[in-house]
């Protein structure tokens, strides 16, 4: 049977045994695999990639065999699915009782196979998921960031600009914003800062080199990076975000340092994942103040004086750090 994307966005519960995602838009196929766990978290969710199967078609049906009394039901995802794996898929379908299976694919032809069954069974849900537009992505960004003020249509205009209408990357931009915007309160300006991303990777990269304490890398990157005078508090606050994020994990003390990291909220950032477990290794909450009281010092100084050379100040502030880690 075939659903409308948006439909099963609204409601993803429908009464089927069997789901089969499809289609170039990568963005809402990943979305629609985070709603399917956090719907289904008491579940077991046990996780194929179709070579499996075809090389051991066992392992499938033992899975829907093997039922136990004590799981409430159990969701099996299927990934990189196509009509190589139809015949094992159109023979457990009468075998399925109290399980769900979630097949994911990219794009499948009219003719394929899998397609045409998904499409035409009652017991199943074929969902196309093809190439957002800007007005599923403004929609997006107005639910994502509802109750931030200032959620202007200029604002929304800038963030869609920058992410090519890719929903992967809109995604990674609203979980910067929303980790930069703590005060829900967006300032076009500032957003725009955010939203320049050679300038902004470049000194993210600067950072994690000084909180990592490599000399090496830390002083070939102040040659390198591009130090914009007006933008100093900008980089003092991209310090001080980190600072802060190092401090919470400090705080809880845990023996299992990534579980603690993976429990912060907002989330770290995925890419930023394996930087971040390395810097709080390095990092105790001692340390941290003293960068924390630096930081201050320097932005009131800033503030204070229009004359002083800004540059100089922020790039002794990045080697104090990089010393400061190696401490």
């Amino acid at each position: 049977m075939i659903f409308k994307s948006y439909l099963i966005e609204k409601n993803i519960n429908i009464d089927k045994k069997l789901f089969l995602f499809f289609g170039e838009n990568l963005g809402l196929i990943s979305d629609f695999k985070k709603k399917i766990k956090y719907q289904n978290k008491e579940s077991k969710i046990i996780n194929f990639i179709q070579d499996e199967l075809i090389i051991d078609t066992n392992k499938l049906f033992n899975e829907i065999a093997n039922i136990s009394l004590f799981e409430k039901e159990k969701i099996i995802f299927i990934e990189q699915v196509n009509d190589k794996v139809f015949e094992v898929i159109e023979e457990i379908v009468p075998r399925i009782e109290n399980q769900k299976i979630y097949l994911f694919s990219n794009v499948l032809e009219k003719k394929s196979k899998i397609r045409n069954f998904f499409e035409k069974s009652n017991l199943c849900a074929a969902v196309a998921c093809y190439q957002d537009n800007e007005i599923t992505l403004k929609k997006i960004i107005t639910e994502k960031l509802k109750g931030y003020e200032g959620l202007t249509t200029q604002n929304i205009n800038l963030i869609l600009s920058n992410v090519s209408l890719d929903r992967i990357k809109l995604n990674n931009e609203l979980e910067k914003v929303a980790t930069f915007f703590e005060d829900k309160i967006i300032n076009y300006e500032k957003l725009q800062i955010l939203l320049n991303i050679s300038t902004n990777e470049d000194f993210n990269l600067l950072r994690d080199q000084a909180l990592l304490g490599n000399k090496v890398k830390t002083n070939k990157l102040l040659g390198d990076t591009t130090i914009e005078n007006d933008k100093i508090v900008f980089y003092l606050n991209i310090i001080n975000q980190r600072l802060r994020r190092l401090s919470e994990v400090n705080a809880k003390k845990a023996s299992d340092l990534e579980n603690s990291i993976n429990e912060l909220k907002p989330p770290i950032f995925w890419k930023d994942k394996p930087n971040f477990i390395l810097q709080a290794k390095k990092w105790s909450l001692s340390k941290i103040r003293k960068v924390q009281e630096k930081t201050f010092n320097l932005e009131v100084m800033i503030k204070a004086n229009s004359l002083i050379n800004k540059e100089f100040l922020i790039k002794k502030l990045i080697l104090d750090i990089c010393l400061l880690a190696n401490s």
